[in-house]
């Protein structure tokens, strides 16, 4: 029954949209890490534990676990100042505009197995995003579409294999396949800095596959101390092709490799706190950390003068998004106030992934967030849990000047923040 309800779930999973905001990778993957901040890299708290940690499962019972995600982003940008009408120019219409994509609800699931004492196997599902935007306004004045943004899906699927090679440290090994779909509107005005322009805008979806692992180690250092560490390889994926004249490398857009490592003190029986800090490597990923640098991505440029070192999206050095690496530290406690009761809290802070010089591109990806206030509650009942946690990122705003502008003609501020409530629930035997 439960493998069948598993199957099911897990498409689902395909179907449905997830959004984060670590730029676009989520605070935290199952309702027990998120309600710690995300921390969790040396615990073992389910099954969705292996989608940080896949040598996390070595030390869990057979188990079945999955949550339901309501997530709100409130996403706006603003422009300050007239547009200079001056020959060569891209100003933009003055006021604040809110992206109408509001409230998104999406599963994540997982199960593993023990194969005796010392391996495990186990499947999870989930996914990522936070690169949708609705604005139902003509942002860049394409006369093909009343509305403008973007929209990017990402699922993954990942079949970990855990080993405690000693008693109480264990290894743990998952390829990964993602898929993703993707689609564009409201930007056929950029056509001028493409290299194929039929590839750029209002295309229906396009979609991409790929493959990529995550290796993970888990132990007990001392009887209150775990320690664990984690690192996941690129995602290479097929290329985008009804996008191929946007997107850098033709079309490509890859999932960055990350690594992640943390700590887990067990201060009593009743409380335990967790530490982790953790690295998204966006530079490894052209059509994501590519500036916009007009001496090379404009064919003409600001004084008139036609730019013979012109480099159009969809190039290798074409035009991106202008992200770069970032670093998150989270911190979490657990504490048990009765053996069938767990609250659960948590505090992560990280960077912007883009500083005020891309703000204008960033218009269709404003993931400035950078800071998540956790909170959850789990209860026991037998052979299963059920919990929910809470998350709430403070607005944040990142400001520059509109690059395609006179200089200091036009202001652009970009502004969002975010609320997340999810649900869990785990039955520990199949």
């Amino acid at each position: 029954m439960y493998k069948r309800t598993f199957l099911i779930l897990l498409i689902g999973v395909m179907a449905h949209t997830s959004f984060a905001t670590d730029g676009y990778f989520r605070h935290g993957y199952g309702v027990k890490y998120a309600a710690m901040g995300g921390s969790g890299t040396a615990l073992s708290l389910g099954s969705l534990g292996a989608i940080t940690n896949p040598a996390g499962i070595a030390f869990l019972n057979n188990g079945f676990s999955v949550d339901v995600s309501f997530f709100s982003p409130v996403r706006s940008y603003s422009v300050y100042g007239n547009p200079s009408g001056y020959p060569g120019t891209f100003g933009l219409m003055p006021g604040k505009y809110e992206s109408r994509s509001e409230l998104f609800i999406f599963p994540t699931l997982g199960a593993n197995w023990k194969l005796g004492e010392k391996f495990a196997v186990g499947l999870v599902g989930y996914g990522n995003g936070g690169m949708n935007t609705d604005y139902r306004t003509r942002v860049f004045y394409d006369p093909f579409s009343q509305s403008t943004g973007v929209n990017i899906e990402q699922m993954f699927v990942g079949a970990s294999i855990a080993y405690e090679f000693v008693k109480g440290h264990a290894v743990g090994v998952a390829p990964l396949f993602g898929y993703q779909k993707f689609s564009a509107k409201g930007i056929i005005s950029f056509a001028g800095f493409s290299k194929d322009p039929s590839s750029l805008s209002g295309n229906s979806q396009s979609t991409a596959t790929g493959f990529g692992a995550r290796i993970g180690y888990q132990g007990k250092l001392l009887p209150f101390l775990s320690i664990g560490g984690s690192y996941q390889s690129k995602i290479f994926m097929s290329p985008f092709k009804r996008y191929q004249g946007l997107f850098a490398e033709v079309g490509d857009f890859d999932v960055p490799a990350t690594w992640n490592a943390g700590l887990a003190i067990h201060a009593s029986r009743n409380l335990t706190i967790a530490a982790d800090v953790e690295q998204i490597l966006y530079s490894g990923v052209k059509s994501v950390s590519n500036p916009m640098d007009l001496t090379i991505n404009s064919p003409i440029l600001l004084n008139g003068i036609p730019n013979p070192g012109f480099n159009p999206l969809g190039s290798e050095v074409g035009w991106g998004f202008g992200w770069k690496d970032i670093t998150v530290v989270k911190v979490g406690a657990m504490f048990k106030p009765a053996a069938e009761w767990t609250l659960m809290a948590g505090f992560s802070q990280g960077q912007q992934p883009f500083d005020g010089k891309e703000v204008l591109f960033n218009i269709l990806a404003p993931a400035v967030v950078n800071q998540h206030l956790t909170l959850g509650i789990s209860k026991k009942f037998e052979d299963r849990e059920m919990s929910v946690s809470f998350m709430y990122s403070p607005s944040r705003t990142v400001e520059g000047v509109n690059p395609l502008e006179v200089p200091a003609q036009q202001s652009i501020r970009l502004e969002m923040y975010q609320w997340q409530l999810e649900f869990g629930y785990s039955f520990s035997s199949l």
